[in-house]
């Protein structure tokens, strides 16, 4: 598990959490992520304002798009908390505070069904630079 016990996230108001999902986001797309989905969580959760769940292909896939969210976030004052699964290397969770990150494996995030679990939150649509995502 990662800590940053070093660095604190800056306190964000509501817009500046919205632009750290899209960074999030397009630091996934940019790494191939696929299946980008985005979940407001709320008023339905005291976990986090939101989460942002993806899938990749494979292990190198998946710790490349973990590597790219995190520096993403860093570069804007936003610092992991924590991050676990990354030995394991099938979900990644990516603890940012006001957002989570959960990065599967295809065929583990199928299993998990976690987006299907929030299904009381509000699918969100992040575009990304591109514009390309369907969520």
């Amino acid at each position: 598990m990662h800590m940053n016990n070093e660095r604190e996230t800056m306190l964000l108001d509501d817009a500046g959490v919205a632009a750290a999902v899209k960074l999030a986001v397009e630091a996934i797309d940019d790494k191939m992520g696929e299946d980008i989905v985005t979940l407001d969580l709320r008023g339905v959760s005291p976990l986090a304002d939101y989460f942002v769940i993806a899938s990749a292909n494979n292990t190198n896939q998946l710790k490349a798009m973990m590597e790219n969210v995190e520096e993403a976030l860093e570069k804007n004052g936003i610092f992991a908390r924590h991050i676990e699964g990354v030995a394991a290397g099938n979900w990644i969770l990516m603890d940012f505070a006001y957002i989570v990150v959960h990065l599967f494996l295809k065929e583990d995030r199928e299993h998990y069904r976690l987006d299907k679990l929030w299904g009381d939150a509000r699918h969100i649509e992040i575009g990304t630079t591109e514009g390309d995502d369907e969520q």
